[in-house]
């Protein structure tokens, strides 16, 4: 304690905090050319259902998935295993909200848009490519 306030402590992180992987799915949905834009709504939910069967690849300990929809895949529901979030407007501006609200918790955003990348990476989060939920 120091002039009679106490010090502001940061919550250590542990082990037990999952790593927060928030996904673009119009980007990576968007990232094979295979028909996609013939139903965003169902690539949507099938790339849903792979990140709920398989996670991340890679990525050891506990994760939390959170899969950002927007435009036509909006309303896609979530499922055990992942939340899936629709974008009121830009769904790069909610990923980047949802990295600011994160408050020091290690985050890893899946997506090609550089911008995005950029704006995400400020705030401290990993990034990592469409290849990384997709094979």
């Amino acid at each position: 304690m120091t002039d009679g306030v106490p010090p502001t402590e940061e919550v250590p992180l542990t082990d037990d905090v999952p790593l927060l992987v928030i996904v673009d799915a119009a980007n990576v949905v968007g990232s094979v050319p295979d028909g996609w834009w013939r139903d965003r709504r169902g690539a949507a939910e099938r790339l849903r259902d792979r990140l709920a069967a398989d996670g991340v690849p890679g990525r050891a300990g506990p994760v939390e998935i959170v899969l950002v929809v927007e435009g036509a895949a909006r309303g896609v529901e979530s499922v055990p295993g992942v939340r899936v979030e629709s974008a009121a407007g830009s769904g790069d501006d909610h990923m980047v909200e949802l990295v600011a609200r994160a408050d020091g918790r290690p985050c890893l955003v899946v997506t090609a848009d550089r911008e995005l990348r950029r704006r995400v990476s400020e705030l401290g989060a990993d990034v990592a490519g469409p290849r990384t939920v997709r094979p």
